[in-house]
């Protein structure tokens, strides 16, 4: 990794966030087609805070190319981004395209479930939210009744005599 980056990361894991969104500009300034600079650059707007400004960059990192490691976490960055702006339509589109191609990642599955309650689809969103739990809770509670929970996550509706 860049020697620079790994500085401006540095500087982000120190909460020194202006700072690090400086130097991640800098680099992009001198590199503008960086995949990388461009994905820790829309990580940085959003750790400011700062959503709308994050978009452009998760949008270019991803259009440039970037490792599969980084194309994952950029996918979930832009998702979550663009839920958080009311954007839940290109939110759905980009998690569903995140999770079929990380069908493993339980947070990409949280954070559809999020945008799925933004665009009403509740069944939908309790049906994933309650398998992502049975499916990763270590709570010997939620152990206990993991069965019974998968069985009831698509049947919230449903009663019985």
């Amino acid at each position: 990794m860049d020697e620079r980056l790994q500085k401006a990361i540095k500087l982000r894991e120190k909460g020194m966030l202006e700072e690090s969104n400086e130097s991640l500009l800098d680099l992009i300034r001198m590199s503008p087609n960086n995949p990388q600079f461009n994905y820790h650059c829309a990580w940085s707007y959003d750790a400011l805070g700062e959503e709308a400004k994050a978009v452009p960059y998760y949008e270019k990192a991803i259009q440039l190319g970037l490792t599969d490691e980084d194309l994952e976490g950029a996918l979930l960055g832009l998702g979550s981004t663009y839920r958080t702006l009311g954007q839940y339509e290109n939110s759905q589109k980009t998690l569903q395209k995140a999770i079929e191609r990380f069908p493993n990642n339980k947070a990409l599955q949280v954070f559809y479930s999020m945008t799925l309650y933004n665009l009403k689809q509740h069944h939908e969103a309790m049906e994933l939210l309650l398998r992502c739990i049975a499916e990763t809770s270590q709570d010997h509670n939620i152990l206990d009744y993991k069965k019974a929970i998968k069985f009831y996550a698509n049947k919230l509706d449903e009663t019985w005599k």
